[in-house]
């Protein structure tokens, strides 16, 4: 039977650690690949017998960076990429490990996300599909802020409607939270957002067809005001990333 190494980048992840652990204790290998935490999280990864790594190349406010060093530490061909506060399910480890054992097994698997906003689901976000199990020696991830990794291969889609194989989200972000995300990523954004044409319509455009694609087409008036508060934060993101663009280009003249 084909393994499955887990690997889990972490930086003071003690507040979920335990429980994202527990969810996948039954895997074949466990890799943290921290970023010198300074809290528990280390000392809940030794007790869970993890095979821990340490990223030390550079001093960064995300993750990205780091995921190609922890990804080629696992020891299998194939990985699981979780969050350290993202549960893995016990249907999707048993669908995992039966695709496998198919014949022609594709090289990378896009995985659907429940998020939650205010201890509610948010279903304008799902299925939030990401690219998180594949073959080590098949990826590459950019070093890109929010990039998803490049697999030479076939990737397969867990259809959305099998909500039984999606990650559970356990960030259950306050406002606060979510506002200073928003200014460091629309910070981090700058670099890959430089060459792009901007102006006040395409903005305009962009924006409200965000707003308009979240709260009607996926239905997130059905989230409540939790939903329409959530993607409204969501939406100010655009505006964010449009107004420091503007003000970088202003300050190099």
């Amino acid at each position: 039977m084909k393994k499955i190494s887990v690997v889990i980048n972490t930086y003071n992840a003690e507040k979920h650690l335990e429980q994202v652990l527990t969810a996948v204790k039954d895997f074949d290998e466990i890799v943290i690949c921290d970023m010198d935490s300074t809290d528990q999280t280390l000392e809940i990864a030794k007790r869970f017998g993890c095979k821990i790594v340490f990223f030390r190349e550079e001093k960064c406010s995300y993750v990205e960076p780091a995921r190609n060093f922890a990804i080629q530490s696992a020891t299998h061909d194939y990985v699981l990429l979780v969050d350290a506060d993202e549960v893995v399910t016990p249907e999707l480890k048993n669908y995992l490990y039966n695709l496998l054992a198919e014949e022609n097994c594709p090289q990378g698997v896009k995985i659907p996300r429940k998020n939650f906003f205010m201890r509610r689901f948010m279903r304008s976000t799902y299925p939030d599909h990401l690219l998180r199990f594949f073959k080590k020696d098949c990826c590459n991830w950019p070093r890109t802020i929010h990039s998803q990794p490049t697999i030479k291969g076939r990737i397969s889609k867990i259809p959305a409607k099998k909500r039984e194989l999606a990650f559970i989200h356990l960030d259950n972000p306050t406002i606060t939270q979510l506002i200073n995300k928003l200014n460091n990523y629309t910070t981090q954004e700058l670099e890959r957002e430089k060459h792009k044409k901007r102006g006040v319509l395409s903005f305009l455009f962009h924006s409200s067809f965000r707003f308009y694609k979240f709260y009607v087409i996926k239905q997130g008036w059905r989230d409540g005001i939790e939903g329409f508060i959530y993607i409204s934060i969501n939406t100010l993101y655009k505006l964010v990333t449009f107004a420091k663009n503007i003000e970088q280009e202003k300050n190099n003249k």
